[in-house]
C-alpha cells in the first residue's frame, strides 16, 4: 500500500485495472435498476390505452349525477393532477362553457348545434391529436357533458418507453465506462499538473526578499521528493538571507550608536557657541558665531533623522495609533512654525476648516511627519516665499512655490527627512502624492 501511495506509475495502472473490471460488474446492475424503472414506471394508477380511458371518462361523467357546479369543477380538478397534459371542460345542458382547465382552452364560450356537431367531426378517429373522449353527465342530455383531450404524446406507457430505450443501455454503458476511464485519467493527470504549476509559480514569484516561499509536501511520490528538493534549496538560500540581515542589523544598530553618541560632543559645541553670543564680538566674528549655531542645529537635525530613520528601519520607533482629529493636529503643528515663517516674510495661507476629521494615526508621528514637511519648505522653498496648509476633500495638503525638489537649494541634503515621512506614513496606512515642479511643489495626505 505505501509503494502505490508513493509511485504514480503504480496508481496509474490501478486506474487502468478497475476501468476493465467495471463492465461486468456494471451490466448486472444495470439490468436491475432498468427493471425496477418499469416496475415504478407503471405504478401511477392512471390509464393510458384508448379504451381504457373512454370507459374511465364515462364511468366518471356517470359518477357527477345530480353534482353542483363547485363538485364537477374539483372532480375535474382531481382528474387535471392524474393526467397533468390533458386539457378538459364541461359544456352545461343550455350550452355554456364552464370550468375549463387550463383557462387558455380555444373553444367557444357558448355551443351552437353545428358547433357540436363540428367539434365531433374534427375529433373523431384513431389516429386524430389529441385524443378526445365526450361523456353525458349522469348519462342524461340535459345535464349538459364533460369532455377529455389528452396528447397522443401522454398515452404511451412509461414503461413502453423505457424498453425502447433498451436497445441503447449497453452501448450507452459501454460509452460510459470509456467516459468514466477518461474522466479518471484526466482527473489524475491534472492533479500531478496541478502540483507541477504549483512548482513552478511558487518558483517564479518570490517574496519581497527574493526567495520562493516552501511548499507543503503531501505525498512522497515522485513530485514530492522534487518538492523536497527544492525546499532544501529553499531552507539553505533563507539561512544565507538571515545571515545578510544579521549583519544589516548589525550596521543599523551601529548608526544608532554612533548617532546617540555624537550627541554630547554636538551638545557641547552648541552651548560654547551659545556662551560666546553673550560675549562682545566683532560684526564678523559675530556672523561666524551664528553660522556655527545654525550648522550645528543643522547637523543635530540630521543625526536625529538618522536615528529615527534607523529606529523605523528596524521597527523599534515607539508606534501608538489612536482615533485623533487631524485638523487640530494640523492646527498645532503648524502654529509651532507660524512664527518661522512669518519672520521670513512668507505669503501664509491657511484654510483649515472647523470640521472635525478623524484619524486613526500615532499623534506624535502625524507631528513629526508635518514638522519634517514644514522644515523641508523652510529649508529649500525660502525663495518662494510662500506656503500653504489646507484641508481639502478630506485631505491634507501642505503647498509651497520654490525651485521644486529637482531645484537648487542652498540647504540640500540626502532626502532623510521626506524618508522618514514615507516610512511613517506608510506604516499608519496613509497615501501621500508629491507634485513637484519648477514653480513650487504640492503635498497631499489622506485616508
Amino acid at each position: 500500500m505505501k509503494k502505490l501511495r508513493n509511485s504514480l506509475l503504480a496508481q496509474y495502472l490501478l486506474i487502468i485495472l478497475v476501468a476493465t473490471m467495471i463492465l461486468p460488474i456494471s451490466i448486472p446492475l444495470l439490468s436491475f435498476f432498468l427493471y425496477k424503472s418499469v416496475e415504478q414506471a407503471d405504478s401511477t394508477g392512471r390509464y393510458y390505452n384508448g379504451t381504457d380511458l373512454e370507459e374511465m371518462w364515462h364511468e366518471t361523467a356517470k359518477g357527477l349525477t345530480g353534482a353542483s357546479e363547485a363538485q364537477i369543477h374539483q372532480k375535474l380538478l382531481e382528474m387535471k393532477n392524474v393526467y397533468q397534459e390533458a386539457s378538459m371542460y364541461r359544456v352545461d345542458g343550455t350550452g355554456l362553457t364552464r370550468g375549463k382547465i387550463p383557462e387558455s382552452l380555444a373553444i367557444p364560450d357558448t355551443w351552437t348545434a353545428s358547433d357540436a356537431v363540428d367539434f365531433m367531426k374534427k375529433n373523431q378517429g384513431h389516429t386524430i391529436d389529441p385524443f378526445t373522449v365526450v361523456a353525458f353527465i349522469g348519462n342524461e342530455k340535459q345535464n349538459g357533458f364533460i369532455v377529455l383531450q389528452i396528447p397522443r404524446s401522454d398515452m404511451i406507457k412509461p414503461s413502453d418507453k423505457l424498453r425502447a430505450q433498451n436497445n441503447y443501455i449497453f452501448p450507452i454503458a459501454l460509452l460510459s465506462i470509456f467516459a468514466f476511464f477518461i474522466l479518471i485519467s484526466t482527473l489524475f493527470f491534472y492533479r500531478i499538473r496541478k502540483r507541477l504549476i504549483s512548482l513552478q509559480d511558487i518558483m517564479a514569484t518570490p517574496e519581497e526578499n527574493g526567495i520562493p516561499l516552501t511548499i507543503k509536501v503531501y505525498k512522497q511520490d515522485e513530485i514530492g521528493r522534487l518538492e523536497q528538493s527544492f525546499n532544501q534549496m529553499v531552507q539553505e538560500l533563507e539561512t544565507g538571507r538571515q545571515r545578510e540581515k544579521k549583519e544589516e542589523e548589525l550596521r543599523k544598530e551601529l548608526i544608532a550608536s554612533m548617532s546617540h553618541d555624537l550627541r554630547t560632543p554636538l551638545t557641547t559645541v552648541r552651548g560654547h557657541a551659545f556662551r560666546l553670543k553673550t560675549e562682545p564680538l566683532s560684526t564678523k566674528g559675530q556672523e561666524s558665531v551664528d553660522f556655527i549655531d545654525e550648522k550645528v542645529n543643522y547637523m543635530g537635525e540630521l543625526i536625529e533623522n538618522l536615528l529615527s530613520y534607523t529606529l523605523l528601519t528596524t521597527g523599534k520607533y515607539p508606534f501608538n495609533p489612536k482615533k485623533v482629529d487631524i485638523v487640530r493636529l494640523i492646527r498645532t503643528s503648524f502654529a509651532a512654525w507660524y512664527p518661522v515663517f512669518e519672520d521670513l516674510q512668507f505669503n501664509i495661507k491657511v484654510d483649515i476648516s472647523e470640521k472635525r476629521l478623524m484619524w486613526e494615526v500615532d499623534p506624535q508621528w502625524i507631528h513629526r511627519v508635518l514638522d519634517n514637511l514644514f522644515q523641508n519648505v523652510y529649508r529649500h522653498a525660502k525663495s518662494g516665499r510662500f506656503v500653504s496648509v489646507r484641508v481639502e476633500n478630506e485631505a491634507v495638503v501642505i503647498e509651497d512655490h520654490g525651485p521644486g525638489m529637482r531645484g537648487k537649494s542652498t540647504q540640500s541634503g540626502v532626502g532623510i527627512g521626506l524618508s522618514i515621512v514615507s516610512l511613517m506614513i506608510k506604516e499608519m496606512q496613509l497615501d501621500w502624492t508629491i507634485e513637484s515642479g519648477a514653480h513650487g511643489t504640492t503635498i497631499r495626505i489622506q485616508k
